[in-house]
Order: C-alpha cells, then sequence, then structure tokens
C-alpha cells in the first residue's frame, strides 16, 4: 500500500475515528446515570425491596468491575493494541448490560453489573488514547473534552429516556435501550476502526505505523528509543505499569490519582444520588430527575469550553481553574434559591465533570506512547475507587438525614482536594521513555 493517499482519501478515513470512539464513551455516559434513574423504581419493584444499603452495594458491585477493567485493560491497551481493546470491551459491556435487563434478582443483577463494569472500564481510556493519538494537536484538552461530550450526551440521553420509558416500560427498558447501540457500532468499529500509528511504531512495526499516518494525515510520534529507525519492538519489552513508578513519572502519577479520585467521586456520587437527594428535600421524581439532567447539560456546556482553554493555556492550568470552580458551585448548591437553583445545578455541571476530563487530558500529553495507555488506564482505575466511594458517601449521608445540605459541603470539599492534587503535578512532556 502506498504511504501517499489522495486529500478526499484521508478526508474519508479521519471521519471515523472519532464518531467511532466518542459513541463507545456516550454508552459510558448511558452507565453513569442509568442506576441512578432507575434507583426510585427499582426500590419498589416486586419482591426485591431494595434498602438504600443494597442499592449502595449493587452500585458499588458496578463500580469494582470498572475499576478492574481500566487497569487491566488499560494496560493490556499498551500490550495487544488500542484497536482491538475497544472493540472488546464494548461487545462485552453491551451484552452483559442486555442481560440485566431480565436479571431474577438483586444478587444476579449486581453480578451482572460488575462484569459488564469491566468491560465498560476498560472502554474510556482505550477511547481517549485513540482519539488523542489521531488528533492533529496532540497534548491541548481539546480532543479529550470533546471526546468526553460523549459522556456527557449519553448522560443526558439516558436521563431524558428515564422521563419517557420507566413509567409505561418499566426499569428494564433502560438497559435494553443501553445495549442496542451496539448492534450497530460494533460492526463499524470492525469494518472501520484503525490501529493507532503510536502503539505500531511503538512495536516496531514503522511501516503499517507509516502508512496509516499518510492516510489519516497525521505526523509520526518520536520513537521511544534512540534508535527510531529499527524494527524491532524495543518498547515492548519496557513494563508500562514499571514505568509509571519510575522516577520521572512517580510524582505525578501519585497526583493523578489522588486528583482522578476526587474527580470520579464527584461525578459518580452527584449521579448516582443527586435525584434521590432532592427528593429528600421536596422535590417531586420528575423534578429530582430533571435535575439530573441538567447536571449533565451543563457537564456538556463545560467540556467545549474547556476544551478550548485548555489548547490555549494547558491541561494542568485548565484544570485547577475547573477544580476551583467546581469547590465553589457545589457549596452553593446548599443555598435555597427558588427557582435559580436550575442554574446552580447547570454550572455544577458545568465544573464538576469538565475538571476530571482535564485530567485525562493531561495525562496523556505527559505520557509517551509506549505507556499513555497503561497511563491513562490506570488514572481511570484508580479514580473509579473514588466512584466506588462517591455513592456510599452519597448514601451514608443520606441514611444519616444528612444530605441536605451537608452533602453538599462534603462533595465540595472532594473537590477543593481534587484541586491541592492536580496543582502539585508538573508538565514534563513525552520526549522520555
Amino acid at each position: 500500500m502506498s504511504t501517499i493517499e489522495r486529500p478526499a482519501t484521508r478526508v474519508r478515513a479521519a471521519m471515523w475515528v472519532a464518531p467511532l470512539c466518542w459513541i463507545a464513551v456516550l454508552l459510558d455516559g448511558f452507565d453513569l446515570v442509568v442506576l441512578g434513574a432507575v434507583i426510585p423504581s427499582l426500590r419498589e419493584y416486586g419482591d426485591w425491596n431494595l434498602s438504600t444499603s443494597a442499592i449502595t452495594i449493587i452500585s458499588t458491585f458496578g463500580l469494582v468491575g470498572m475499576t478492574i477493567g481500566a487497569l487491566t485493560i488499560g494496560t493490556l491497551t499498551d500490550i495487544i493494541g488500542r484497536r482491538k481493546a475497544l472493540i472488546y470491551s464494548v461487545a462485552a459491556f453491551s451484552l452483559l448490560t442486555l442481560l440485566c435487563a431480565v436479571a431474577p434478582n438483586p444478587f444476579i443483577f449486581g453480578a451482572l453489573r460488575f462484569l459488564a463494569g469491566i468491560g465498560l472500564g476498560g472502554a474510556l481510556p482505550t477511547a481517549l488514547v485513540l482519539v488523542n493519538e489521531f488528533s492533529k494537536k496532540q497534548g491541548g484538552g481539546s480532543a479529550s473534552t470533546m471526546l468526553m461530550t460523549g459522556y456527557h450526551v449519553g448522560a443526558v440521553a439516558t436521563a431524558a429516556l428515564a422521563l419517557v420509558l420507566i413509567d409505561p416500560f418499566g426499569w428494564h427498558s433502560m438497559f435494553i435501550v443501553g445495549a442496542a447501540p451496539a448492534l450497530v457500532l460494533i460492526p463499524l468499529m470492525i469494518k472501520y476502526l484503525p490501529e493507532s500509528p503510536a502503539y505500531l511504531l511503538a512495536h516496531g512495526r514503522r511501516e503499517e505505523a507509516e502508512q496509516i499516518a499518510a492516510q489519516y494525515g497525521l505526523v509520526l510520534e518520536a520513537a521511544p528509543a534512540a534508535d527510531a529507525s529499527a524494527d524491532a519492538p524495543v518498547a515492548s519489552a519496557t513494563n508500562p505499569v514499571k514505568m509509571l513508578f519510575s522516577p520521572k513519572f512517580l510524582r505525578n502519577s501519585i497526583a493523578i490519582w489522588v486528583t482522578s479520585f476526587m474527580g470520579l467521586l464527584l461525578v459518580y456520587g452527584l449521579n448516582t444520588w443527586l435525584p434521590t437527594i432532592m427528593r429528600e428535600a421536596g422535590y417531586e421524581l420528575g423534578a429530582a430527575l430533571t435535575f439530573l439532567l441538567i447536571l449533565n447539560a451543563g457537564a456538556v456546556v463545560g467540556l467545549l469550553v474547556a476544551g478550548r482553554v485548555a489548547d490555549k493555556v494547558g491541561p494542568r492550568t485548565a484544570a485547577i481553574v475547573w477544580f476551583t470552580g467546581a469547590a465553589i458551585f457545589l457549596a452553593l448548591l446548599s443555598v435555597k434559591a427558588g427557582g435559580a437553583i436550575y442554574v446552580m445545578v447547570f454550572l455544577a455541571g458545568c465544573f464538576v465533570f469538565s475538571a476530571q476530563v482535564l485530567v485525562y487530558a493531561f495525562t496523556s500529553a505527559n505520557h509517551p506512547a509506549h505507556i499513555r495507555a497503561t497511563a491513562l488506564g490506570w488514572s481511570a482505575g484508580v479514580g473509579r475507587l473514588g466512584a466506588i466511594c462517591g455513592p456510599i458517601l452519597g448514601g451514608a449521608l443520606l441514611g444519616a438525614g444528612y444530605a441536605v445540605p451537608w452533602g453538599f459541603y462534603a462533595f465540595a470539599l472532594v473537590g477543593l482536594i481534587g484541586l491541592v492534587a492536580i496543582s502539585s503535578t508538573r508538565n514534563i512532556g513525552t520526549d522520555a521513555p
């Protein structure tokens, strides 16, 4: 195959990567909201009679699975390739999500959520790596933030679907709808999704890397070894996990993990319990679900703005600003503001969710290709531990009767800790192995 492609061919090829990854991330957005949306119905369903603690355990099962998936599949992505890892992850998640709709009891439902979480946990870091490596502007934030709009479009769509599906069709319908996109997405991925040139180059497959780079109009990254022309897989012998603990990366690794922990604690804590907290505050179910929709609508707007800001000032500086805004607006949600509460929820969504995405953008920009997926996988994986703690924190506050208003102060404190952690990182670039 010639490495010289016509411009029209490059344009047609480049059209596929971002949309396919965007839809994969949209499925993660579905999972972010779906449990929070069906919790009120699950609590009243048949003979399940789920308590708050039982729902918290089920939520935790899914998040533990995501943690395992992000840590293992994220690392395997640097070994087996981005393309295979993403296709396998999406296929596993979709099948297991469909099975959730026919779960006969809470135990099976929780087990399926756990297994689905493993597949889903590997999809996000893999999609982030692919989109960043096919981006013309590497090291900025727009590729990550644009991709992650899919995350919150999925969340908004799920909240909207809950308003029209759950009452007439029951909570089962939400999981059927969540699995349906795979029927189209997986065949398209198999046919059109390419392997990353950066991955191929890091594994000594230079000729393939050059062909794909030419087809997509990309400039190849520097090879991770001094002998950039060698065809041997020099990077594959390097243990990517060990590299994260090396002196060059250790400080950033720890700071990124702490920040991701706090960021995803906020994301999952709010999305799991916000409708229920608002019900406790006296709002009707429809209004409580509307808050969930507005929160994630704010996230989409925040991502579009955050990407542009990160491209100008860098993802680290942008993340510092966004965590500051998240802490402020979460604290302000405790104020009785009448109709203005909808505006406050929207602004909280603008800052809370974009802050975590900027952490991913910073992680991608500060790790070389042969450990990039591992770095993002560990960032997402450790962050998923925070995602586990978010629903636990919200459930504990609800169970103790302190969710309103002290829950918002607790979440604001989490945002402040994230701010301190991301501020302790440093820009180190991707020039050394």
